[in-house]
């Protein structure tokens, strides 16, 4: 995997150690010797990890952190923190300055390159979401979508921010679940301590409850012995879940023994977020759950927002309807079935009327106001399977599979007099009422793609408007 790493230590020796073990690994390395010199390196962009020692004259490696998160060019760039020091309240000042992982020296080789393997893929992802036009879907889902960065309710400020994280032991919105091991390893006392700091409430579970887990049953975190029955059950228990749909997308931290680098590294390599150890300081365990809500909080963001671009890459912004890529496709598609399994498909091709008068009269607005609810009475009037679109300007497609001629008809005739009985409000004037050209003809097995198809409807619809508007003709027949 590649990926260019910005290493900061205030001591040569350090950096140079560092680059080795990295430069090993194929990785593209960056040193700097001071926080400033890595906000000022990371600041103008390529950098895709942070690996930077705690303890630096001028400026500590948690200040650091915290300036780097409060940047929103470099806010969610990951951060490794490495110290000697065995001081408790150092490790947490890191943490709560929004570091990703806190590593002691001499740094474990199986163990740092697992936690940068882990965190690049994660960078990777959301590199790849903004390859994809991110902030172009961000925007095209509306003003309501935030930007990308730490999610304020799990500590970090949004998109930068201000303060990066607040240590206080306050709760924050998250539902985590814990499988937990032998009691000795973890007792109940210490996990109860946990449960304040989490809205959604932390829950004890076993593996069978896990694994029959709904949609709406699914924690935004889940918390793994790796021990549970017997050794490695944790693991195997991370990896069904992952593969399941309903919990694939949850967070994973895994328990070890301390000092199992070995089991870290599968565990990290396997997709879990996060690794810890017996015995688990409870404030070291509730700030790395609340780092993970963050991350994950992000992901669910970004998929979210690309789900919302697949949709407008589909849907007609003004009427809600299919646009024409998709009811074009979906015609090949119909088509294919016909031509495979021997059925029949009805096509229905739609043209509203004189609908340059509707603009020219009342506006263009009053003309989208026609549009949406000609769409609407459409959608109303077909069946769940149908499916109706808007090719363009005034002109809908519904493809009616698994009907014949006569039930199409039936259908196209009952859409013209549904819209011709209609009055369509229109803001700040009197109700306007329109009519219908329709065009009707069937898929069936000797049809290719359905151009073919759509070519003689298309015909059939340019006839029925020649011979007078507001009336169906079937492909193949004499207008009337």
């Amino acid at each position: 995997m590649s990926g260019r790493i910005l290493i900061v230590d205030d001591v040569a020796t350090n950096r140079i150690v560092m680059k080795v073990k990295l430069a090993a690994a194929r990785y593209d390395v960056v040193p700097a010797c001071s926080g400033a010199e890595a906000i000022e390196v990371a600041s103008r962009g390529g950098i895709d990890l942070v690996i930077m020692d705690m303890m630096m004259p001028g400026m500590t490696g948690a200040e650091a952190c915290r300036r780097l998160r409060a940047a929103p060019d470099t806010a969610t760039i990951p951060v490794i923190l490495v110290t000697a020091s065995e001081d408790m309240q150092a490790r947490m000042d890191g943490l709560s300055a929004g570091a990703d992982d806190f590593l002691a020296k001499p740094v474990d080789e199986v163990a740092l390159l697992a936690r940068v393997r882990s965190l690049l893929r994660s960078r990777e992802e959301e590199r790849d979401f903004h390859a994809r036009g991110g902030e172009m879907l961000v925007f095209a889902a509306g003003p309501s979508t935030q930007p990308f960065g730490y999610d304020t309710n799990a500590g970090f400020s949004e998109a930068g921010g201000q303060a990066a994280y607040d240590a206080r032991p306050t709760a924050v919105d998250g539902r985590v679940a814990i499988i937990a091991g032998p009691e000795a390893r973890w007792p109940a006392a210490q996990r109860e301590r946990l449960a304040p700091l989490f809205r959604g409430g932390i829950s004890t579970m076993d593996r069978g409850r896990a694994l029959a887990l709904s949609d709406a049953d699914v924690p935004d975190l889940f918390l793994i012995d790796a021990d549970l029955g017997a050794r490695n059950d944790g693991l195997r228990l991370m990896s069904e879940l992952r593969s399941r749909s309903a919990t694939r997308h949850a967070a994973f931290i895994i328990l070890l023994s301390e000092g199992d680098s070995e089991r870290a590294a599968t565990a990290l390599d396997l997709g879990a977020a996060d690794v810890g150890y017996h015995p688990m300081q409870v404030d070291e365990m509730a700030m790395r759950i609340r780092t993970q809500l963050s991350r994950k909080r992000r992901a669910d963001k970004m998929r979210s927002t690309l789900d919302t671009g697949l949709k407008l890459a589909v849907i007609d912004p003004l009427t809600g309807l299919h646009n024409r890529r998709y009811g074009l496709h979906h015609l090949s598609q119909v088509a294919i079935r016909c031509r495979m399994q021997g059925i029949r498909a009805g096509v229905v091709l739609l043209d509203i009327d004189h609908f340059k008068h509707v603009n020219d009269t009342h506006g263009h607005p009053a003309g989208d106001q026609v549009l949406a609810r000609i769409a609407q009475i459409l959608k109303d009037s077909l069946r769940s399977e149908d499916l109706v679109a808007r090719l363009g300007g005034e002109e809908f497609l519904a493809i009616l599979p698994d009907a014949d001629l006569d039930q199409v008809r039936l259908v196209a005739e009952r859409l013209r007099q549904t819209v011709e009985a209609a009055a369509i409000p229109l803001a700040g004037t009197a109700p306007v009422s329109v009519t219908v050209s329709i065009g009707v003809g069937m898929l069936n097995s000797g049809d290719s793609d359905g151009s073919d198809t759509l070519a003689r409807v298309d015909r059939a619809l340019y006839a029925a408007k020649h011979a007078g508007r507001n009336r169906v003709n079937v492909a193949g027949e004499a207008a009337l």
